[in-house]
C-alpha cells in the first residue's frame, strides 16, 4: 500500500453533537446500511508525539512536522454499509466469486466474509450490477471524506490501540486472513470493520501525499485504499491512513454508499 500513516497520530474531528445514527435500511441483496447525517471535522492534522523528556533536537522535529489540518463539512446525509460487502452479496450481483479466503482456506461460512481481490474498476462494475438489478441509480463508492467522517463516528482524538484491537482484524491477527463481518466490536455509530479485515475503496484518486487535499483530485493514476486489512499494521487500521492501490489482493474490498433521494 502506498502513503501508510506509520504513526500513532491522527487527524482529529471537530465537536459533533451526534451520538449515534439511525435509521436503517436493508436492500434487496442483504445489504444493511446505516443513515449517516451531516457534519463536520478536521482532517490532515499531524501532531507527532514526543516524550517529555525528549531531546530538544527532537522536539523541534516534530514541531516542524505538525500540520493543522483543515476543517471538512459533509454536507449530505448519506446510507453507509454496515459491514463490508460480502462474499454472498458480491456472487448475488456478479455470479463469480475472486476472493482468495473461501473453501478450504477458511473455517467458518466464507459468504459472511467480506469479498476481495477486487479492483476499483471490479467494485465498480459491481455498483453498476446492483443499479441496474435495483433499478436505480442510488448506490456507489463513498468519497474519502465520507468514509472517514463514518468511520469516525464523531471520535474527536487518536483511538487507542486497545480500542482498535476491540474493533479491527488486524495486525498479526492469529487467524491470518479476512474474518466474518461484524466478528469484532462496531464503532459509535453502528459501522464494523471501518478498521481492520480488508482495506476499502473509495471514489477519490490518490495525491501521493500522506493527507487528502482539501479538494480531491478529478485525476490521477490510482485510488485511495482506507481503514487497513487483516495483515496491517495496527497503527494503520485508523480511520486517518490515507493509503492507495491497488495493494495486496488477498486484503482489498470495499463497502458501499447508498444515497439519499429527495
Amino acid at each position: 500500500m502506498r502513503g501508510l500513516l506509520m504513526t500513532l497520530a491522527a487527524p482529529v474531528l471537530a465537536a459533533v453533537a451526534l451520538v449515534a445514527q439511525a435509521p436503517t435500511l436493508t436492500n434487496s441483496i442483504g445489504v444493511d446500511f446505516v443513515l449517516i447525517q451531516p457534519g463536520s471535522m478536521i482532517v490532515g492534522k499531524f501532531e507527532p508525539p514526543v516524550p517529555k523528556s525528549a531531546d530538544p533536537r527532537l522536539e523541534a522535529m516534530a514541531k516542524a512536522a505538525a500540520q493543522p489540518g483543515f476543517p471538512v463539512t459533509v454536507t449530505r446525509a448519506f446510507y453507509i454499509g454496515k459491514y463490508e460487502v460480502t462474499q454472498a452479496q458480491w456472487k448475488a450481483v456478479m455470479k463469480t466469486n475472486p476472493a482468495i479466503f473461501q473453501g478450504d482456506r477458511v473455517t467458518d461460512d466464507a459468504d459472511r466474509h467480506p469479498v476481495e481481490n477486487v479492483t476499483w474498476d471490479d467494485a465498480q462494475a459491481f455498483i453498476r450490477r446492483l443499479n441496474a438489478l435495483e433499478k436505480t441509480d442510488v448506490y456507489r463508492l463513498p468519497t474519502e471524506f465520507e468514509w472517514e467522517y463514518a468511520a469516525r463516528a464523531g471520535e474527536d482524538a487518536d483511538t487507542p490501540w486497545a480500542v482498535i484491537r476491540e474493533r479491527a482484524v488486524a495486525g498479526y491477527n492469529a487467524f491470518f486472513s479476512t474474518q466474518m463481518v461484524g466478528s469484532k466490536k462496531p464503532n459509535a455509530w453502528g459501522l464494523y470493520d471501518t478498521q481492520g479485515n480488508v482495506w476499502e475503496w473509495v471514489q477519490d484518486f490518490y495525491n501521493e501525499k500522506l493527507f487528502a487535499d482539501p479538494t480531491p483530485l478529478r485525476s490521477g493514476k490510482v485510488h485511495v485504499l482506507k481503514g487497513g486489512g487483516f495483515a496491517a499494521d495496527v497503527k494503520n487500521a485508523i480511520p486517518a491512513t490515507h493509503a492507495a492501490g491497488p495493494g495486496s489482493k488477498f486484503d482489498v474490498g470495499f463497502r458501499i454508499v447508498r444515497d439519499v433521494k429527495p
